[in-house]
């Protein structure tokens, strides 16, 4: 029985990290579908729908598929927006939503843990604080040292024209767009 308990163990946990592979080449194809923003270095993408819906389908290896998707990338897989790889991707203006990814995937992950916070209404206020306080803290921090690396600095409002609001309408869509796709599967498994 013991034997039995670890083979099973272990076939749980191969399985547990393919899928957590999946969400991380999701996020890399949804990366591809970019829209650039004339008068900012940062592109509308399709990235943050995978990285909001991934912890509410996978719960906390949500967090590994991000650390594998931005690892990976920065090894040299062309998966970021634009088929982009390498380390200057992280350390350039949209490395900090990157980062953001994976810290945002985590907070949702564990938030949703215990059941009391799995409601409506607390899934997607969870969803709207990792993307709007998580994601776009760390990627409009990085934005901002980018700016003043290059010797450039530049007003906060400025930076939120560049880096929060030409994104928010797509955003909200995408929160609404996770929330539903998880009521779906929340009701198909039961």
């Amino acid at each position: 029985m013991q034997l039995e308990q670890r083979l099973s163990a272990r076939e749980n946990l191969f399985h547990k990290v393919v899928v957590a592979t999946v969400f991380a080449m999701l996020t890399g194809l949804a990366a591809q579908v970019r829209i650039p923003v004339p008068f900012s270095p940062v592109p509308v993408t399709g990235q943050t729908f995978i990285v909001l819906l991934s912890p509410l389908l996978i719960d906390r290896w949500s967090v590994l598929s991000q650390i594998l998707y931005t690892s990976l990338g920065i090894l040299g897989v062309p998966w970021f927006s634009g088929h982009s790889a390498g380390l200057q991707t992280l350390l350039g203006p949209t490395g900090g939503y990157l980062l953001g990814f994976i810290v945002a995937s985590f907070f949702i992950s564990q938030g949703l843990q215990s059941g009391k916070h799995r409601s409506s209404s607390a899934v997607v206020l969870r969803l709207a604080i990792a993307n709007f306080g998580l994601i776009y803290g760390f990627g409009l921090t990085q934005l901002y040292l980018w700016f003043a690396g290059k010797g450039v600095h530049i007003s906060l409002s400025r930076l939120l024209s560049m880096g929060l609001i030409p994104f928010v309408s797509g955003d909200l869509i995408k929160i609404l767009l996770a929330y539903s796709t998880y009521s779906l599967f929340r009701k198909i498994s039961e």
